[in-house]
């Protein structure tokens, strides 16, 4: 399963770095620097990102037993949107610059934003041992952050194109700081969430069996919650929100009859790796040279995937 799923992202990663404004080519024998300087990076980048996604969906479903929980449950989404929004809003005139500039005081802004969410929805919460209480406050935290950021987009119509492209995704700025970024985060969030696999496999037992088993539950949220948050939130400040990854990564392995968290979890990060990557794929090649936002594909795929599953009862 582990290899197939390495062939899987080493056979997108050549098919990304063939793949160009003009479709399909073989840039790696005529200009090879196109390909190192360009293609290469943003294939692992988008990869690593994908990942993030996965790791964080298989974190999301166990830890609040739910098959449709996804990287964006507790309100990520909406405090990354409220952070673009107010970064564009402050850069004024500038806010087309900066987007197409090296992309780092966007980045910087969604994952604060993602993270004051998360600690938001945690405050309102009173605690990580109350998981009904936790969704809803991750609900209302979203619906009101939500708000906020349409708020400040109608003030400035010209936040209006770049929130756009955010919402829908776009890969087309990752580029080698953001491999070096997402790569080194992966292999630690993955470690970690490690630890916390044993009480990802008591969880689905229920609550009051897992306490039984004398594990550190309020401990063990607390890690992972925060795990949730730090992959969901370096991953939507890369490539902005982009749909379904991190709710089919997961799914996808346990088709494949995987349930311990303990392979669940680096086989759901190899599965968003892939599909995101695919996507990415799909994006640069269907329209060429037109670029789709990444958000599209996978919105599709993952949505088409879910449909099919779903009259199987496929999803648990």
């Amino acid at each position: 399963m582990t290899l197939l799923l390495l062939a899987v992202s080493a056979a997108l990663l050549g098919l990304g770095t063939s793949v160009g404004a003009a479709g399909l080519d073989a840039a790696l024998w005529h200009d090879p620097s196109l390909v190192l300087d360009l293609r290469l990076p943003r294939s692992l980048a988008a990869w690593g990102c994908g990942a993030l996604l996965g790791l964080a969906g298989a974190i999301a479903q166990g830890l609040f037993r739910n098959p449709l929980a996804d990287p964006y449950l507790l309100g990520a989404s909406a405090g990354a949107s409220l952070g673009v929004a107010l970064a564009l809003v402050l850069a004024g005139s500038g806010a087309g610059a900066l987007l197409a500039g090296s992309g780092w005081g966007l980045n910087l802004a969604a994952f604060v934003g993602a993270w004051g969410a998360l600690g938001l929805t945690v405050l309102l919460s009173r605690g990580v041992s109350h998981t009904p209480r936790l969704l809803l406050a991750g609900v209302i935290v979203g619906v009101v952050l939500a708000a906020a950021t349409q708020g400040l987009t109608l003030l400035d119509p010209s936040t209006l194109r770049p929130m756009q492209q955010f919402m829908l995704g776009s890969t087309s700025l990752l580029g080698w700081s953001q491999v070096a970024l997402s790569l080194p985060l992966l292999a630690v969030a993955l470690a970690l969430a490690l630890v916390g696999s044993r009480t990802l496999d008591a969880l689905g037992l229920g609550e009051a069996t897992a306490r039984s088993l004398g594990l550190p539950l309020d401990g063990s949220r607390a890690l992972l919650l925060a795990l949730l948050a730090l992959c969901s939130g370096a991953a939507v400040a890369q490539c902005g929100l982009v749909a379904f990854v991190g709710l089919v990564a997961p799914h996808t392995v346990r088709a494949l009859g995987v349930s311990r968290y303990r392979w669940l979890l680096p086989l759901s990060a190899l599965s968003g790796g892939g599909l995101l990557l695919a996507a990415d794929i799909v994006a640069r090649w269907v329209w060429a040279p037109i670029e789709l936002p990444v958000g599209l594909p996978t919105a599709l795929l993952g949505g088409t995937y879910l449909l099919t599953r779903l009259p199987r009862g496929g999803l648990r």
